[in-house]
């Protein structure tokens, strides 16, 4: 069954060009993978915003963080003996590994149903802490007794982890406390308990075991435990490579609806859905076949990572999801789809399609 998925006509809703750096001597080079909220008659988003250092010619540069919390410049340059490993977006020196971009949140704000947003620069969420030096990444945003929990990826010289900060007005944050252990990033909270425990999705990876997706439970939203592997990579599918949850799930009649997003081993990512028993979100009823959305459009195909559509945000209105993702790695865009034709796209049992 071909799900019909209404991209919004004003795609990108933002691009880089259409966002100031946090610092004159910055440039920002991708805005992506927003969370998505609403609070009070507002839509807003909280946009991952990837920014550098201004290029100089003959050499390489890197923002970081000092113990005071605030941010510098190192520069290297191109030919200096202790520099190797040069990618596009990181290199080592001296033995160092080092991002060229530092990520931050950002909120934007709608007051047109969310078809375009105006980012509020004075509410920006900086890396504040060494687990994030190198940044914080791609936060879902789940309300929970009047307050919304963000839970982001935080990238470190340590690791990769799930970090967590808080709020109720958007203007002040509580410090982020790490909720998960490295490597995990792709945390995804419940919007309600379940028979009197609060559940999380994540995805730890293992360079032996691949990159998963786990359910894990907790009593105060803060210690989490009895982990379980509830959805595995498909060799030779469409989400053969690693899988991850998007936004929080959706409860429905049929149970929870999880949008999730796979890669395959060409590197191209896709969305699909799981759908979790109500009572018991650990045991899978149903899985997407195949994709219900894979990168068509141009921004989608080509950009900073190309063949790559990635969600941790959405806005759930009756039927309709409002849809928020981030394209190639390079741009913010919307799509709509309909609650009921992806809970009827789902054959309970189904494995998945093997790919060409």
């Amino acid at each position: 069954m071909k799900i019909n998925v209404h991209r919004f006509a004003n795609n990108p809703l933002l691009a880089p060009e259409n966002l100031r750096p946090s610092r004159p001597d910055f440039e920002v080079t991708c805005v992506l993978n927003p969370g998505a909220f609403r609070f009070g008659n507002r839509i807003g988003l909280l946009l991952r915003v990837a920014e550098r250092p201004v290029p100089e010619t003959g050499s390489l540069a890197t923002p970081v963080l000092r113990e005071d919390g605030t941010i510098t410049v190192l520069r290297v340059r191109r030919d200096d003996p202790g520099l190797s490993c040069v990618e596009a977006r990181s290199f080592v020196w001296n033995g160092r590994f080092l991002l060229t971009t530092m990520s931050h949140l950002l909120p934007a704000w709608s007051d047109d149903g969310g078809r375009t947003f105006v980012p509020d620069y004075n509410s920006r969420l900086f890396p504040a802490l060494p687990c994030e030096a190198y940044g914080i990444e791609d936060a879902r945003v789940e309300e929970i007794d009047g307050e919304y929990l963000l839970t982001f990826t935080a990238v470190g010289p340590a690791g990769i982890t799930v970090g967590c900060r808080c709020t109720r007005d958007w203007k002040h944050f509580t410090p982020t406390e790490l909720i998960l252990p490295p490597s995990n990033k792709d945390a995804a909270l419940f919007p309600r308990r379940i028979n009197g425990k609060y559940y999380l999705l994540h995805r730890p990876s293992d360079p032996a075991c691949g990159n998963h997706i786990y359910l894990a439970e907790s009593p105060d939203l803060r210690c989490w435990g009895n982990h379980r592997c509830i959805a595995m990579t498909r060799p030779g599918y469409w989400d053969e490579e690693r899988i991850g949850a998007g936004a929080a799930p959706v409860e429905t009649d049929s149970g929870w609806l999880e949008i999730y997003h796979g890669a395959d081993r060409t590197g191209r990512y896709a969305l699909g859905c799981l759908l979790l028993d109500r009572d018991d979100p650990a045991r899978v009823i149903a899985r997407s076949e195949i994709p219900f959305m894979e990168p068509e459009a141009d921004y989608e195909k080509h950009g900073f990572y190309g063949n790559c559509i990635f969600t941790n945000g959405q806005i759930v209105d009756g039927d309709r999801i409002l849809l928020y993702y981030g394209a190639s790695d390079s741009v913010v865009c919307g799509a709509e789809v309909r609650i009921s034709e992806l809970l009827n796209s789902l054959r309970t049992g189904c494995p998945g399609r093997k790919t060409a």
